[in-house]
């Protein structure tokens, strides 16, 4: 089968098209072929340097999955060949998504929302579980509640957006002004201009803070979180700031979910969520979407099409 390896640890141009052995299905595993694979902050942070992940013995980035199951191995029951499903697969393992064909337990997909097409649906995994595991399953976000975004209009946080909003909360973002009238529409209340003004002047009372960015916003954070308030940070625990009284934080790494994923699907099938696809490039063209994304400036989610 096709796949993009990392021939080295380094910049994009060390992602190189190869032939390799197609996987086979084990016990309780799936073959997927993919149809689309999204494009994430951790797969360019990862080829850089190799860091975090358990790799195989041919590295290969990516963990968005769209596609059709090829074939199931012993003991599946929840997929059969045939079923369209999208998922996020083995991660902090190798998933291997920049490829024709991927294996991993069943139980890390979901089927795919109807109403999507394969870019679209592989734009939704790791960015989407990341935001519903952060605001539902750590911040247990609830109706009423005030609930600050982060790089709103990026991958995680155009989701998160949504996903806070279908949990009835008051959702406040930070993104360029350009992006405003996209994430009014996506359904955020309040909207910061961060080239423009500092955040932590122009709100407060906030019950959960969303930090999809690092560096100095998580200390700018807590200023204003509300006592009892929820900090979660996404970058690196290097960016989770020191306890401040009576306000939590933490780092959340996002974790395979298959109820994650049909939580998520169900949003989308009752039109309550809804992923951006910025740019759509082919598999042998991965190389040059880990640039444009390495840019920070793109609007929702970059995905590449494998043939």
């Amino acid at each position: 089968m096709r796949a993009v390896v990392v021939s080295e640890w380094g910049g994009p141009e060390v992602l190189v098209e190869r032939e390799i052995e197609r996987p086979e299905p084990g016990l309780g595993e799936v073959l997927v072929r993919v149809r689309a694979a999204g494009v994430n902050p951790a797969d360019w942070k990862t080829r850089a340097s190799g860091a975090l992940i358990d790799w195989a013995e041919t590295p290969i980035v990516g963990w968005d999955v769209s596609g059709t199951v090829e074939a199931v191995g012993p003991g599946v029951t929840v997929l059969s060949p045939g079923d369209e499903v999208f998922g996020m697969p083995s991660f902090p393992k190798q998933a291997g998504a920049y490829a024709e064909y991927v294996t991993a337990p069943a139980r890390h997909f979901a089927p795919k929302p109807a109403t999507l097409s394969h870019e679209e649906a592989a734009a939704l995994p790791l960015a989407a579980l990341t935001a519903w595991q952060a605001l539902v399953d750590t911040a247990q976000v609830s109706p009423g509640q005030r609930v600050l975004v982060h790089a709103a209009a990026g991958g995680v946080g155009h989701l998160a957006v949504q996903i806070a909003k279908a949990r009835g909360a008051y959702v406040i973002g930070t993104a360029s002004a350009a992006k405003h009238e996209l994430l009014r529409s996506l359904g955020a209340d309040e909207l910061i201009d961060y080239r423009a003004d500092a955040f932590e002047d122009a709100v407060g009372e906030v019950d959960v803070v969303l930090d999809n960015v690092g560096g100095d916003t998580g200390p700018r954070s807590l200023k204003v979180l509300r006592p009892g308030g929820r900090l979660v940070t996404l970058p690196s625990p290097d960016d989770v700031p020191g306890e401040a009284e009576g306000v939590r934080t933490g780092w959340m790494l996002v974790e395979p979910d298959r109820q994650g994923l049909l939580e998520v699907a169900a949003l989308v099938a009752d039109g309550r969520l809804r992923p951006l696809v910025d740019t759509v490039l082919p598999l042998s063209e991965a190389a040059k979407a880990h640039q444009l994304g390495e840019q920070g400036r793109t609007t929702g989610k970059i995905v590449l099409t494998v043939d």
